[in-house]
């Protein structure tokens, strides 16, 4: 790359320029008071070429950065990126900081980085914005008003230190001095869309606009079933309505799609409401299938007089067959007074009436199978869990969707590529009803590696003891991966980052779990906990007569996570591998303590290690040992622990067609290992993330209630490469 001197006054350093430059790997001189007070920066190029002013400087370093994708993955997020350079400014102006703030945490709720998926120059800008304003940036970072501002800003320097050095250079307590006004375009605040989040690689579909739609005529509508709890695949569905509603200024209906009282419950519906909020999705009002059934009942009556449906008794499997075979049943051309005889039989649930079914009459010569006259009514005779006992005959979802929407209002119902065979017959069904045309819009079902999406296998395991719930933290649920220590936040990004494409995509949960570790390392509190059986101890000579407490951070780079009270003592706990990897003589650091030399090692007549002796040596240097090692105090205040780790219900990454999953289960998927936890883990608290310290991050499902009852940590994977519990 060509020679680039970097030119600025004194009084005026561009820290976002300078950090920009380091971060890129772009090799610049600085030439710091070459040009005068008030003077835009230049970048002079050996070519002859000078560029002036500070965005235009950014945007250059963005283009020919060595680091991928610093000025976005398309012109779309070059465009995010340019308005937060126009927007960065607004943080040096007094009277702005605040509100600046403020509105950034916001807009960091469900996000990671400013623009997209990627670290990008709209991150150094606002970063460096905020670093430059000194102390009160500061004191501010450190009351925790601004939680997820906080959280982003720490994220940022832990990944990117050549930032905080920069930093340390240019700027002091009262900040790096005045930055040149922003224009009144700057304060307009980038648009508060989901595409900010969505647009992360140019693989994303959300370029494609909604065929027809129109910016305040779209709704959309999602139309779970209440006959389980909402997963994975569900919250992709929920989340692209609630961005096709938010993009076009449109409604978003939640129906539930309750026609088979056998498998539905007010416990479902209940559950999928909470589902539905914990994804933060805001609709516009819910509705039911069943609101609409006496409109339903009348509509295959009217189609039954027009001919276009009929009652079939043909037994089930022969129907099946007959279907698969293009054969049209012996009931297909039944006389209109026939037809109601028998639907008369199955309005009352007689022996008569649920041998028979109300069948669409479309085309029995059509290759996709579909059109094949579909079942439109069922016989049941179970209550329903909203209109009890009223009714013995329900729709079918074939009938009664393309009804509900054309009736709602619905412009573009959202439909899995599963379905794309059906979309013929949606289209028939309408035009027999002779309702107005609903857009459908596919999108591809979101699978995962190891995972059964099935509720009606998820229900299996759940009726068989297999689990404890729907919010057991093995299940895809939305529940059941919260409970497990996934912040929704990650799941959010995770789903959006598919898109709305028609693709095929079999993910794999490692890198939903990374997402999620960026989320919470900035900022989950550090403890300590040490593996109870075969617990060592190790006896320091030169330790503490008496116990003493030192105070310290919860996390040392996350001020808002607290301080926890760390006793010292002569005698200490020690993990028995970490004791077993210890040589005599060898010295060692016990952390936040200082450095320690082991002098002897006890060992039973099995060569298992009982106990070590070991004396302080805190002037020795940490970074001269091999082993860095968590420790805890020998006193009555530690705490019992329950480690929960997890494995995958399945042991295949994907079932093939016809493989029963019974035939595939994994016979350890549930591991509690026991352990001791410094006394301050008393005060956690139901679902609060924390990291055991050289363990790995853990969600508290059940906090401190007794000394006899143990604190039980969920395992929270982490994106690397998981051991199978059946090993």
């Amino acid at each position: 790359m060509e020679a680039v001197t970097l030119a600025f006054s004194s009084d005026a350093p561009p820290l976002s320029v300078i950090a920009a430059a380091k971060v890129a790997g772009v090799n610049i001189s600085v030439n710091a008071g070459a040009v005068p007070s008030g003077s835009p920066p230049e970048l002079r190029l050996s070519c002859g070429v000078s560029l002036h002013g500070v965005n235009t400087l950014l945007r250059y370093i963005g283009r020919v950065s060595s680091l991928p994708n610093l000025y976005g993955t398309d012109a779309v997020q070059s465009g995010q990126i340019d308005q937060w350079l126009d927007y960065a400014p607004i943080f040096s102006i007094g009277s702005e900081f605040e509100n600046a703030c403020a509105y950034v945490n916001d807009y960091l709720l469900h996000r990671t980085f400013l623009v997209g998926f990627n670290f990008t120059i709209a991150d150094v800008a606002v970063w460096t914005a905020l670093a430059g304003i000194g102390q009160r940036w500061e004191s501010l970072r450190k009351s925790n008003k601004y939680e997820n501002l906080v959280r982003w800003f720490n994220s940022i320097a832990a990944d990117h230190s050549i930032l905080n050095e920069t930093v340390a250079a240019f700027v002091g307590k009262r900040g790096i001095g005045k930055s040149p006004a922003p224009s009144l375009k700057s304060k307009e605040h980038p648009p508060k869309l989901l595409t900010d989040t969505i647009n992360s690689n140019s693989n994303s579909s959300f370029e494609v606009d909604l065929p027809g739609a129109e910016v305040g005529k779209v709704c959309v509508r999602f139309a779970p079933e209440p006959s389980g709890y909402l997963h994975i695949g569900h919250s992709k569905a929920a989340l692209l309505n609630k961005y096709f509603a938010e993009r076009y200024n449109g409604q978003l209906i939640v129906r539930f799609d309750d026609t088979n009282p056998s498998k539905e419950s007010e416990e479902f519906v209940d559950n999928v409401l909470k589902d539905i909020e914990t994804l933060g999705v805001k609709y516009d009002r819910v509705t039911y299938t069943s609101d609409y059934f006496d409109a339903l009942m009348a509509m295959v009556e009217k189609m039954i007089k027009q001919g276009k449906a009929y009652v079939d008794d043909t037994p089930r499997e022969q129907m099946q067959k007959e279907r698969m075979d293009s054969i049209e049943s012996a009931c297909r051309n039944n006389t209109v007074e026939q037809n109601f005889a028998m639907w008369n039989e199955m309005l009352r649930g007689t022996e008569r009436g649920k041998q028979c079914c109300v069948r669409g009459k479309l085309d029995m010569k059509d290759p996709n199978k579909s059109m094949c006259d579909p079942v439109y009514y069922r016989c049941n005779a179970d209550p329903h869990h909203r209109v009890g006992s009223k009714y013995k005959v329900y729709p079918t979802y074939d009938f009664a969707c393309p009804f509900v929407d054309a009736t709602e209002g619905i412009t573009h119902a959202l439909r899995s590529s599963e379905y794309h065979d059906r979309n013929a017959q949606y289209y028939r069904i309408l035009d027999d009803m002779e309702l107005r045309r609903v857009q459908i819009y596919e999108f591809s079902r979101l699978n995962m590696v190891y995972t059964l999406l099935s509720k009606r296998k998820l229900l299996w395991f759940v009726q068989n003891g297999k689990v404890d719930g729907w919010d057991d933290p093995r299940f895809p649920t939305v529940q059941g991966i919260v409970r497990r220590g996934l912040k929704i936040e990650a799941l959010i990004q995770f789903i959006l980052q598919q898109g709305a494409s028609k693709n095929l995509n079999l993910m794999e949960w490692d890198k939903l779990w990374t997402i999620n570790k960026k989320i919470i390392d900035p900022v989950c509190a550090r403890h300590t906990a040490v593996i109870e059986q075969d617990r060592v101890l190790l006896t320091l000579t030169n330790g503490p007569d008496k116990p003493f407490v030192r105070i310290i951070p919860r996390h040392k780079k996350y001020e808002p996570a607290g301080k926890k009270a760390t006793t010292f003592t002569n005698k200490i706990w020690l993990d028995y591998t970490d004791a077993a990897s210890i040589s005599q003589g060898e010295e060692v650091t016990l952390m936040d303590w200082g450095n320690a030399i082991v002098k002897e090692i006890k060992k039973d007549s099995n060569n298992k290690i009982v106990g070590l002796i070991g004396e302080l040596h805190l002037e020795g240097s940490v970074k001269s040992t091999k082993w860095k090692l968590t420790w805890l105090p020998d006193t009555e205040e530690l705490v019992h622990l329950s480690l929960v780790d997890f494995d995958y219900l399945i042991k295949k990454k994907k079932l093939e067609e016809g493989e029963d999953f019974l035939d595939n289960l994994n016979s350890v998927t549930r591991k509690e290992t026991f352990a001791l936890g410094d006394s301050n883990m008393r005060n956690l608290k139901q679902g609060e993330v924390i990291q055991l310290e050289r363990k790995g991050y853990y969600r508290c499902d059940s906090p401190f209630l007794r000394n006899s009852k143990p604190i039980v940590l969920f395992a929270i994977p982490d994106g690397r490469l998981q051991t199978s519990l059946n090993n």
